[in-house]
């Protein structure tokens, strides 16, 4: 626990030090401003900048957090206010490596200036006004984005996304996800982070449309095993005979992408079988007459990175298909018409389901 409070101070040093170079260099650009000193101030302050701008002076109070997430920001801008009592005539400051456009507008609702390691910027004091968005963020593959999608993790948010409306314990949630209370516990406090969820004898998400969209951000279908075949049978054929194979031999399988659309939100002709197969030892391709090719496929069975890819699996005409959140994962980032069928099924499925449930 010490070495991990440690490396977690020692962050923040080197992200607060990182904060001081991008302040001046950033007002190193500007031709009738003075830094006369950069420094970590007094009562907690984490960088007290003094300026002369044509003689006269001004004070900077930064407060650095390590990201920019929206709650974060609250908690800087907060902690700024309380500054101004002490500093009735500086001008505050938001820092982070990277500072998301919701908290952006924390920031200004009062009046708080920001600044990323990426360039994003709204500065706005004496002669001073600078203002840059819409750079990218360069750690979007920062820690705490990888532990909110990684299978563990993904077990929960499919939870959460498929019981729209729904609060939840901890140890329910726990339960239901099949997943630790220490994951959850990681999951809740990195949605609080960015204020997806609020508290409310347990905890609600409030969000799912953001957190669909950042979590589309970062999906690919290919997380799992992909094998291409070719079958001589036309695709309801295939379908049909696959589902007919797995429950004969017990074998755990759900269609998906195309073929899990199409029995949902119908919108586009589709040419490929896709369906995930799970917890056999069964040649399941054998069994249906498939060829494994590399061009020219009309069959693509997934071997699922985690069995939470079968939560919400729901049985349609006698055809067992995954949840919709799941077909439109593996749908959204498909060439050939994919995001087209994932539109579909979001305004057509997902969307009037979150709706009915707010």
């Amino acid at each position: 626990m010490l070495k991990k409070a440690k490396t977690m101070k020692n962050q923040l040093l080197d992200i607060e030090v990182t904060a001081q170079n991008t302040i001046k260099s950033v007002l190193a650009r500007i031709p009738f401003l003075k830094v006369t000193s950069i420094e970590r101030g007094k009562d907690g302050i984490d960088i007290l900048v003094a300026l002369s701008i044509d003689d006269r002076k001004q004070v900077l109070i930064i407060e650095v957090k390590r990201n920019g997430q929206p709650r974060l920001a609250r908690d800087a801008v907060n902690q700024l206010i309380r500054y101004r009592n002490t500093y009735p005539k500086a001008y505050f400051i938001f820092m982070a490596p990277y500072i998301s456009p919701q908290a952006a507008e924390i920031c200004m609702k009062d009046g708080v200036g920001y600044l990323d390691f990426a360039g994003n910027c709204f500065l706005s004091f004496g002669q001073v006004y600078i203002e840059q968005t819409g750079n990218p963020n360069p750690f979007r593959k920062r820690r705490d984005q990888v532990s909110l999608f990684s299978p563990k993790a993904s077990r929960i948010l499919r939870v959460l996304l498929n019981n729209p409306g729904k609060v939840w314990k901890t140890q329910d949630l726990a339960d239901e996800a099949r997943v630790s209370l220490g994951q959850v516990a990681n999951v809740k406090k990195l949605l609080l982070d960015r204020e997806w969820i609020t508290r409310q004898d347990g905890f609600l998400l409030t969000e799912p449309w953001k957190l669909l969209e950042e979590w589309t951000n970062v999906y690919t279908y290919r997380k799992n095993e992909v094998r291409n075949y070719y079958s001589l049978e036309s695709i309801p054929e295939i379908e049909s005979d696959l589902s007919t194979v797995c429950k004969e031999k017990g074998i755990e399988y759900a269609l998906t992408g195309f073929s899990g659309a199409a029995r949902l939100a119908p919108a586009v002709r589709y040419t490929r079988a896709m369906a995930y197969i799970y917890n056999t030892s069964e040649d399941v391709a054998s069994l249906l007459n498939l060829k494994e090719v590399e061009s020219g496929a009309n069959v693509m069975l997934f071997w699922p990175y985690d069995e939470g890819i079968f939560y919400g699996t729901q049985v349609i005409e006698d055809i067992r298909i995954v949840s919709p959140l799941q077909i439109y994962l593996d749908l959204k980032g498909y060439k050939g018409r994919g995001e087209e069928a994932a539109h579909a099924l979001l305004r057509d499925v997902i969307k009037p389901k979150w709706s009915k449930e707010k």
